[in-house]
């Protein structure tokens, strides 16, 4: 039994890694025949999980790649689950159990029938199917960090609120978010980054900073940070905002364990427009934006006259905050494209 070829999954014109399941066979009883449902048959499944394998090869630890026994696991249960009439439907089950495991961007499922009731000699009947974290429901729950329990779409009017955290602006803001981490390939990861951020509905990423390394602050024993800021423009509301962030953090598996301590990825909101918002869950401008050499000095080279709303000009704050233990390691970072790649 072949398996078709299966074609590259891209972001942003990187060709992301492949963890590949195959021929896992479960006895099935699924068909539009009731002689189908009653006395079942042998279905296949090759699955293709669309990852980057980069941090968890660094480190070598399977708790930071995807398990494929998981993978497996996931598609048996769904192949020897509950009776479907078509292979779109149980091709689709499987899809989207796949990508519910973290650090699946994209998955191919392909669903082999060979004991299917066709009147003629045949070898196989397969379903492929290709699925991302923007088919349906799961783009909202991961992306976005809705309940898992149902759809949100960041686009679909709110209930109406009087926090203006939750207000949709009329009209696209500009938005400025920091990134920062010193675990794993950072770079690849603020690159990873941006292309999550620019396929968020209503998120248009427009630039990045200079790339720039920091000396690690306080007692705890680290390597140095890899610094930038993001400008994007946003149709979402700031508090939507801030959930996708954190979002993103989780998928590069950001945990907040030790205070200034070592993390994979950090995306912090800085500034929306020329909001200013104090509440228990979301502070904005971010309190310690204008005191921070690793902000200020990656946020001067992309928009020095931005005007930080409470303090001022971020050319002027970079100015007098210095660079004491900040450098420059790469001016232009990234060669971002205006556009993310529609390759699927």
């Amino acid at each position: 039994m072949t398996t078709p070829t299966i074609t590259p999954y891209l972001k942003d014109g990187i060709e992301l890694d492949q963890i590949i399941v195959q021929g896992i066979r479960v006895t099935g009883f699924h068909g539009v025949y009731a002689r189908e449902k009653e006395s079942g048959q042998l279905f296949l499944a090759d699955v293709v999980a669309h990852v980057s394998t980069r941090t968890a090869a660094d480190r070598d630890e399977l708790g930071r790649t995807v398990n494929y026994s998981d993978i497996a696991d996931r598609a048996a249960e769904v192949l020897g689950g509950d009776p479907a009439d078509l292979l779109e439907t149980v091709a689709e089950h499987i899809a989207r159990a796949i990508l519910e495991m973290p650090g699946v961007q994209a998955v191919d499922v392909i669903v082999h029938k060979p004991q299917a009731p066709l009147h003629v000699e045949f070898r196989d009947v397969m379903v492929k199917i290709r699925r991302d974290l923007r088919s349906g429901t799961l783009w909202a729950d991961k992306r976005i960090g809705s309940s898992a329990g149902g759809f949100a779409d960041p686009l679909a009017p709110a209930p109406r609120s009087t926090d203006p955290g939750d207000a949709q602006p009329l009209q696209p803001v500009t938005a400025y978010l920091g990134l920062g981490g010193n675990i794993g390939d950072v770079e690849a990861s603020f690159r990873e980054a941006l292309w999550e951020l620019h396929r968020i509905p209503g998120i248009e990423v427009t630039g990045a900073s200079s790339l720039f390394r920091t000396r690690p602050v306080g007692g705890t024993e680290q390597a140095d940070f890899l610094n930038a800021v993001v400008q994007l423009e946003t149709a979402l509301a700031p508090r939507a905002l801030l959930a996708a962030c954190q979002g993103i953090e989780v998928l590069h598996g950001r945990e907040r364990l030790i205070p200034n301590g070592p993390r994979t990825l950090d995306v912090d909101l800085l500034a929306f427009g020329d909001l200013e918002l104090e509440s228990e869950d979301l502070e904005v401008p971010h309190p310690r934006a204008a005191e921070r050499a690793f902000v200020l000095q990656p946020w001067a080279t992309l928009a020095p006259d931005f005007v930080l709303p409470g303090f001022g000009r971020i050319g002027d704050l970079a100015a007098a905050v210095g660079s004491d233990g900040v450098e420059l390691v790469e001016e232009r970072w990234p060669a971002l494209q205006r556009k993310a790649s529609s390759q699927e």
